[in-house]
């Protein structure tokens, strides 16, 4: 068995323009005095890390790992959850998703698609750069707005939706296979890859590409009335990341999964800090320890009640409470007496 590393934080909901959320090195010293030992980068501010040259330049990726290393961290992985929403989008969102890519390709899906199918495979060269096994993003959506089922779905549109969105990452997914990097799509409602049966569909449309994983956030599970724990159980050979995130869900009379169009605090679901909502972390770590995953517990701060800061600070104290020390011998070695075939086949009846 191994042992989960982290704590590591996730920057995106952290990045700002005040001290000291605004440059990567400021970042990395509050992520360091707060006891972090790892950092998952979002790739779309420059400011924090520019795509381009990390694909293009070992030496910029040293330059990086230098400077994050002098405050004690290193990259878990980066992160490219709005590219990935610009690889397939329906064109009822165009308007909305705009904003997620350069001015100049506003208005132009076509164009927008193809810059994002491009940033996702500078992702998989920078990744391989930095010396990293696994990359997170999103899928995209065309069938989200036919979710419901009403007015009843045309035969195959499903189907074509999934054809079509398997169409579009193949090549990116070879693209990381190229580089040797796995490609972890978050498990998230919006997302056409939203439960396991998504994933499952999906995973059969790339033919059960090799690189084609999963990015396990047990907090929107949660908000699905997913089972969060047989998830693990059923899809850990394809989980390579892993988000602490905490949510709750309490039904009511008013409301319940679609959360009535209400703000986040007022919603029967919504997101907690650690340890404030319905997650069962420690039946969590304690399934990842015994499928032997090594990668990172990386902290992503979403909380409807409580402040960012206070969310990071109490995060590092969570995790490492919950990361489990794996174990080297079994707990009854002490009695252990030998190994002793013919013994062995005597006490069985045929020696």
């Amino acid at each position: 068995m191994k042992t989960l590393k982290g704590p590591a934080l996730f920057l995106a909901q952290y990045i700002g323009d005040q001290p000291p959320f605004d440059s990567l090195e400021h970042i990395a010293r509050w992520a360091s005095e707060l006891g972090f030992k790892a950092v998952q980068i979002p790739t779309l501010d420059k400011r924090f890390f520019d795509l381009e040259q990390a694909a293009e330049s070992q030496a910029y990726c040293q330059e990086i790992q230098a400077l994050l290393a002098g405050y004690g961290l290193e990259i878990c992985e980066l992160s490219t959850h709005l590219q990935g929403q610009l690889v397939a989008v329906h064109p009822v969102y165009d308007s909305l998703f705009d904003g997620f890519a350069p001015p100049e390709l506003h208005g132009d899906p076509v164009a927008r698609q193809a810059w994002a199918a491009e940033q996702l495979k500078l992702a998989a060269r920078a990744s391989a750069n930095l010396g990293l096994k696994a990359h997170a993003t999103f899928s995209g959506s065309l069938l989200w707005p036919f979710l419901y089922p009403w007015p009843q779905r045309p035969a195959g549109l499903v189907e074509d939706g999934f054809a079509e969105l398997a169409k579009r990452w193949r090549p990116i997914l070879d693209a990381f296979d190229a580089a040797g990097v796995d490609l972890c799509f978050e498990i998230h409602p919006g997302e056409d890859l939203h439960d396991g049966a998504t994933f499952e569909r999906f995973l059969a449309a790339v033919d059960h590409h090799p690189r084609c994983c999963m990015l396990y956030d047990p907090s929107h599970l949660v908000l699905q009335q997913l089972d969060h724990l047989a998830f693990l159980d059923r899809y850990h050979p394809y989980i390579r990341m892993f988000h602490v995130k905490d949510a709750e869900f309490h039904p009511t009379a008013q409301q319940g999964v679609y959360g009535g169009y209400t703000s986040w605090v007022e919603r029967a679901g919504r997101f907690r800090s650690l340890g404030d909502g319905q997650v069962d972390f420690k039946a969590v770590f304690s399934k990842l320890a015994q499928y032997d995953f090594d990668g990172w517990a990386v902290i992503e701060w979403e909380c409807a009640l409580k402040h960012p800061e206070q969310g990071a600070a109490e995060g590092v104290k969570f995790v490492n409470e919950h990361i489990i020390q794996v174990t080297d011998r079994a707990f009854d070695d002490f009695a252990d007496a030998g190994t002793d075939r013919e013994a062995n086949h005597t006490l069985l009846g045929f020696g």
